[in-house]
């Protein structure tokens, strides 16, 4: 076994999906409802574990590219942008939460990653907001509406 980035990745996700998955048995019962709480994670959990077993062929399939060059700070920087903006701005979303709640944070972080990672014009900026109105607000409806699950509200919006 050929020991590169990928199968350390693959291997790591593999361990971690195996102990996630057995301590799904210790999650508690639900107090309501027809399905055990422990479902919504085993579900995550096994295309997770085959997504990483797939890795892990292929990580020991290919070959290592012999003119790939280790990068510099500013060079690694550069070519993970668009993650690493995404991640702040995920942060940003999970930290502003307790007073935009799901609803208006949802909008605004969907909206704002589109336009980061899209573009800034007059025309993006109509058709981002109209796909981050249509999908989160759909999103919530189907869940609070539907679904009856509580989502963050907020102190700017309160709906329940």
């Amino acid at each position: 076994m050929r020991l590169n980035r990928d199968t350390i990745i693959a291997i790591v996700l593999l361990f971690l999906s195996g102990a996630l998955f057995v301590s799904t048995y210790q999650l508690p019962a639900a107090m309501f409802g027809q399905l055990p709480s422990s479902l919504w994670p085993r579900i995550i959990l096994i295309p997770l574990a085959i997504l990483a077993f797939i890795l892990l062929i292929q990580a020991q399939r290919t070959t290592a590219d012999p003119s790939a060059t280790s990068m510099g700070l500013r060079q690694w920087l550069q070519y993970y942008r668009n993650p690493i903006v995404v991640f702040f701005l995920f942060f940003l979303f999970l930290v502003t939460m307790p007073v935009l709640g799901m609803l208006i944070g949802g909008v605004l972080y969907v909206f704002v990653t589109l336009n980061v990672l899209g573009g800034w014009g007059r025309k993006q900026l109509l058709q981002h907001g109209l796909i981050s109105a249509v999908f989160v607000i759909g999103m919530w409806t189907v869940f609070t509406q539907l679904l009856g699950v509580f989502l963050p509200e907020g102190i700017l919006l309160r709906v329940y």
